[in-house]
């Protein structure tokens, strides 16, 4: 399987015919010519009011232009209003909110005017109207209580905002509800239920408003909703009436179809050519209705009409008049059905026709101005001079008004002026610009001299002429500094000048001169043309079946043209190569070790230079390795006896004999083709059936010389192809399909490249395969232009603007006609670097590691291409703290999108940095921003760099330290701390001593002997401490002292003194534990028994309340455990005599509790400072613990 691709640099400078004659109009910079709006704001602007408003007008011309504006019909004088600033070398209005300015009290329409000696361009009516997003007004919702079956409209009736709210339907937890053919939301945003079922039943439906523009969302009090069932209603009744009430409910009904929405049998509606219309239709009904849509007297549009919300919302997109017409919708079920018909009248905001174009002309020569517009109603046409309608307008004799048209007859230089031509009607308006520059120039040529164009043989090769002049200069091509003029069938002549060869050969390499002439002179233009050989891959790759554990090989030799550097790159089933050291990419051959299964697949050798690229691919097959058995599993053998019946124009029948299976049973079939008017000798795939079919059906394409094979496939692998069948040619028709993957990306930044995916040679359909290539300027209503070129897969537009997006198409022709229509691309011309560098560059130190840099952005158009971000660039200059200079290492932050500030990680406290942004495309970096000179602050410094203890004695050591690698500030001084250490590891008092910066070592004195200290060390700055290094020391032992001492715990008789004492603790535990047993018992029923309360009376079990235990505090304790203390007397008294241990010192405060049986099991609860009670002795048993707790 191969496959070959093949691009060639030669198609440069190609261009669109409707582009080549704006080019020859676009004037050079450095020459006079009246100013051009290059940018604007939309028409309607809706701005946020919590940001600066930038109304954007930008314009060129020669002198550049001075701006001005007008607001709401009257000069706008920005000088006397503080808030409002005009950009420098612009004329963008920048209003300041965010400093005390209101949004609304800029409301009105804008209008730009740009003006030089040349004239006056003017921009569009600009509306700035302030974003809104209310709150939703306050409504006492009901909840919503509906029979099984009804239908049910739950109101949203969302706040007016600027611009429209977007509309959805959520539960608390933030989940949409959902949504099916019973359920769903309308176009007003209200929630629609064809028929309720009990699932409805919740209250949490709740309507949300996203207000897009200014980022916020308003939410709608949760409305709820009660669905009853026939069942549970019937229940209910039945519940509440005697047995000799007569009750009944009719069951849930099914409904035939009522329309919910919209009303009535017909109505209407208006929508503006262009736009998207939606018609909706919303049943209710029972079982649930399904809707369906018709145009009567017609057919809904084809591959513009859509059905949304289960079919409930047709919508057509880029609607025109002839949409125009009544739209029925009908809503059915199985009882019946409901209709409804929308009569739909779609009217047209003024759209262009043609354009008025600028007009460059010499002095005495004529010219038009052209402006045609059309709309429903038809728009009415006015011109404009220079801001000024032309009625009232400074006279100019060689201009003549003539409805839609201008004509210039003897211009003279005083002709000069800007022309804006009026389209309206009631729906809108268009205004164009289109200046007349008269100028007397002698031809130019932009195109650089010598410039050299490298082109692979029997390719187009396309050598380009930019020109000027005024009058418009004529262009002749010579090859050769002497040879004849270029002429004939095998040469193409461009108007914007490019030359193009169609198939270009070896012998036509050369110079070739371009002269261009006018009446005040001519010029010439040398570029040379080179024919470079193809790359060819001789040797390809092959087909391979491999046991697991083997080696494979596949080889990829090539041959190219000396004079180019080829690159080889090898693919895995179209992605790269496995990371893996068992792939061995050689010079011209890729070798696989240890194959395994994972290896199976399509290898595929690309070779790529700068001009062209081929390829190859092949399969690697891998199999298990042969079995033990004495059985052999082979590949099957090779089908036979191919045959082909039933031959017609677009399909034949294929039938074969299978060969032998060699004890693998047969899987399927592969039939492969070969094109032998095309690609003789190249197999390509066609389709596969199962092991058990031997004939097949074939789609067959027109004009090609098939020819078929088969190859039988068992679980071993594929077996070799069988024997070809007979040839059978098709006959010729027109192209199916278009070309494939068409893109537009410019490679210069005056050029665009047009490049698509050929048809490979069937799918021709017939000979003389060619493309049309059609592009036209996007949202400049240019008309189509187009070339036909030869079966190549690349063109390219030259003297296009910079990044300017255009639509393109691509559509193939033979010599029987064109394929269908294609589709449009939108590709854009060529970026250039960045023109301007960011402005207002500011930086705010956080801390001593980190900063904030802002930047002003630059205006998108000096970006000129697709925005990558900013970079940031930044580097260590001094450190303020060692004073001394190291390599500079700058680095790099990107900030992607477009961004205004970026934070700056891992500074050096105490230092000097410097930095500056630039604004990146896909071209590059723009220039640098001026150097930003900034300080870090003082951080707190890194730990010493050492610390050493020499020279112990009895009561002295030395400490020596070095100073920290990082001070990251000016040292104020050293912290030592340092403890004791006794032989149980145990820490003693903490000393500090501070230490001035200058030292570095100090001795400290009056310590014990014989004792380890721990130290800890560390620097300080203003900021605060660093970290500290930590040492331990030990001063000497005095000799004598160290003979005199003995470990005690080795010594007998402090042994024995410790037993006794353990002994004698064991014994006063146990004779405190039996005295507590002894009197412990609280004698409670005893006591109760003696000294009756009249008020305690005995509960009965069915009294069905619980007197006196009852909380005195509130009903609403009922559930609480009874307290201690609640059998106190209703006199809230105790008497002594009563009980020594009376129950008052168990209060709230104690965990005292009731069993099951009404006893009190709180007595052997530790109380917690109880106060005295005349002589009463706590009567509680201690616990064990509260034993060994007191004797401790």
């Amino acid at each position: 399987m191969t496959k070959k691709k093949s691009i060639s640099a030669s198609k440069a400078s190609l261009v669109l015919f409707l582009c080549q004659m704006i080019s020859a109009l676009d004037v050079p910079l450095d020459l006079s010519q009246p100013p051009t709006i290059t940018q604007q704001s939309p028409k309607d602007y809706i701005v946020d009011p919590r940001e600066n408003i930038v109304i954007q007008c930008e314009a060129k011309g020669k002198p550049p232009p001075s701006f001005s504006w007008t607001r709401n019909g009257t000069h706008f004088d920005i000088d006397k209003d503080a808030q409002v600033t005009m950009k420098p070398n612009s004329g963008t209005l920048v209003i300041n909110i965010m400093n005390g300015g209101k949004a609304e009290a800029y409301e009105g329409v804008y209008q730009c005017t740009a003006r030089n000696e040349r004239g006056a361009a003017i921009s569009n009516n600009i509306v700035i109207r302030p974003s809104r997003s209310p709150l939703w007004t306050k409504e006492k919702l009901e909840p919503n209580q509906v029979r099984e079956g009804d239908s049910l409209v739950l109101h949203c009736r969302p706040p007016v905002g600027l611009p429209p709210p977007i509309i959805f339907w959520m539960d608390n937890a933030f989940q949409r509800l959902p949504q099916s053919e019973r359920v769903s939301q309308g176009l007003n945003g209200d929630l629609y239920f064809s028929n309720v079922q009990p699932e409805d039943t919740r209250e949490d439906y709740i309507c949300y408003a996203r207000f897009n523009h200014t980022q916020t969302i308003q939410q709608k009090q949760p409305i709820s909703v009660k669905v009853f069932s026939m069942d549970s209603l019937n229940d209910t009744i039945a519940a509440n009436l005697s047995d000799t009430d007569v009750y009944g409910a009719r069951p849930v009904t099914e409904r035939q179809p009522v329309l919910l929405t919209p009303t009535g049998s017909t109505s209407t509606k208006v929508e503006l050519r262009g736009n998207v219309l939606l018609l909706e239709c919303i049943a209710a009904g029972l079982p649930t209705p399904v809707i369906r849509w018709i145009k009567e007297g017609g057919e809904l549009p084809a591959n513009r009409t859509f059905f949304e919300n289960f079919k409930k919302t047709l919508k057509i997109i880029d609607v025109s008049e002839a949409d125009s017409g009544n739209y029925k919708c009908i809503a059915r079920n199985i009882l019946g059905s409901a209709h409804h018909v929308i009569s739909v009248t779609v009217k047209a905001a003024p759209y262009w026709i043609t354009a008025p174009r600028n007009l460059v002309l010499s002095p005495g020569e004529d010219g038009t101005l052209i402006c045609r517009a059309n709309g429903n109603p038809k728009p009415s046409i006015s011109w404009l001079a220079n801001g000024v309608p032309i009625a009232i307008a400074p006279e100019d004799p060689s201009r003549k008004v003539d409805g839609d048209t201008i004509i210039f007859s003897h211009v003279q230089e005083r002709s000069s002026a800007v022309y804006q031509c009026n389209a309206s009607n009631e729906y809108g308006y268009l205004l164009a610009n289109a200046f007349v520059n008269v100028l007397a120039e002698p031809p130019r040529i932009l195109t650089p001299a010598n410039k050299l164009y490298q082109v692979i043989a029997d390719s187009p090769a396309l050598l380009d002429c930019a020109y000027f002049g005024s009058p418009k200069p004529e262009i002749e091509w010579f090859k050769g500094v002497k040879g004849s003029i270029l002429h004939g069938s095998e040469y193409i002549f461009h108007d914007n000048g490019t030359l193009e060869i169609p198939v270009a050969q070896k012998d036509s390499t050369g110079a070739y001169t371009c002269v261009a002439r006018n009446k005040l002179g001519k010029i010439q233009n040398e570029v040379q043309l080179e024919i470079k050989d193809p790359t060819v891959i001789i040797k390809q790759p092959e087909y391979k079946v491999i046991q697991r554990y083997g080696q494979v090989s596949f080889e990829c030799i090539i041959k190219h043209d000396s004079t180019l550097l080829p690159t080889v790159i090898w693919l895995k089933d179209n992605d790269e190569l496995p990371d893996d050291e068992r792939f061995l990419v050689g010079k011209d051959n890729l070798t696989i070790m240890n194959v395994t299964d994972k290896d199976d697949g399509t290898y595929t050798c690309i070779v790529n230079t700068t001009l062209d690229s081929v390829s190859a691919s092949a399969v690697l097959t891998v199999v298990a390795a042969p079995p033990t058995p004495a059985i052999i599993y082979a590949r099957p053998n090779p089908p036979f006896d191919l045959e082909l019946t039933g031959q017609l124009e677009r399909s034949v029948e294929l039938s074969w004999i299978p060969g032998d299976e060699n004890n693998s049973p047969i899987t399927n079939f592969v039939i492969e083709y070969e094109d032998g008017l095309h690609e003789p000798g190249l197999w390509h795939y066609q389709t596969e059936v199962p092991g058990t079919q031997t004939t097949v059906q074939l789609k067959l394409s027109p004009y090609v010389n098939y020819s078929f094979r088969v190859i039988a496939v068992n679980e071993i692998g594929r077996s070799q192809p069988s024997e070809p069948s007979e040839q059978y040619l098709t006959k010729s028709a027109n192209p199916d399909e278009n070309p494939s993957n068409v893109q537009g990306i410019g490679s210069e930044p005056d050029n665009l490249v047009i490049t698509w995916e050929s048809l490979k040679g069937f799918q021709s359909n017939g000979p003389g395969l060619q493309y049309k290539v059609s592009w036209r300027q996007k949202d400049v209503d240019d008309e189509w232009t187009s070339v036909i070129v030869a079966n190549v897969s690349k063109y390219i537009v030259s003297g296009t603007p910079t990044f300017v997006p255009y639509e393109i198409k691509v559509q193939a022709l033979n010599d029987l006609g064109y394929a269908p229509e294609p589709s449009e691309v939108i590709g854009h011309s060529g970026e250039d670097l960045p023109m301007v560098a960011p402005g207002n560059v500011q930086v705010h130190v956080i801390n001593s590691t980190l900063a904030k840099v802002h930047w002003d952005p630059v205006p998108l158009k000096t970006v000129r291409g697709h925005l990558q971000g900013y970079k940031v660039y930044y580097w260590k200059v001094q450190s303020l703290s060692r004073r001394s200079r190291r390599h500079v290492e700058k680095k790099i932050l990107t900030f992607k999108g477009n961004k205004t500030f970026g934070m700056l990680p891992g500074l050096e406290p105490y230092s000097t940095y410097k930095l500056n942004v630039r604004v990146a495309n896909g071209k590059g970096e723009g220039p640098a921003s001026p150097d930003k000179v900034f300080r870090t602050p003082e951080g707190v410094p890194s730990s010493p760099s050492f610390l050493k203890i020499t020279n112990p004695t009895l009561d002295s050591l030395t400490l020596e330290w070095g100073s920290p690698t990082h001070p990251n500030g000016v040292l104020t001084s050293y912290i030592l701390k340092f403890q004791p250490i006794n032989n149980t590891h145990e820490l003693g008092p903490l000393v500090e001593i501070r230490i001035p910066a200058n030292e570095s070592s100090l001795i400290l004195k009056n310590l014990n002997y014989s004792t380890r200290y721990k130290f800890y060390f560390n620097a300080q700055t203003s900021v605060g401490s660093g970290n500290q290094i930590t040492e331990e020391a030990v001063t000497i032992m005095d000799e004598a002292m160290a003979s005199r001492q003995v470990d005690i715990a080795t010594q007998g008789w402090f042994i024995g003194l410790m037993c006794a004492v353990a002994l004698l603790i064991l014994i006063l535990l146990i004779v405190c534990f039996i005295r507590r047993n002894k009197g412990g018992k609280y004698p409670v029923k005893e006591k109760e028994d003696a000294h009756a309360d009249p008020e305690i009376q005995p509960m009965k079990e069915d009294d069905g309340t619980f007197g006196e235990y009852r909380s005195l505090e509130s009903d609403a304790e009922d559930h609480k455990p009874l307290k201690k203390g609640s059998r106190t007397p209703s006199d809230r008294t105790v008497k002594k005599e009563d009980s020594d241990d009376s129950l008052v010192d168990y209060g709230e405060g104690v965990n005292g509790q009731f069993n099951e049986d009404g006893s009190f099991i709180g007595q052997y609860s530790g109380k917690k400072e109880k106060e005295p009670a005349e002589g009463n002795e706590s009567s509680e048993a201690p616990s064990p613990v509260n034993a060994m707790n007191s004797f401790v």
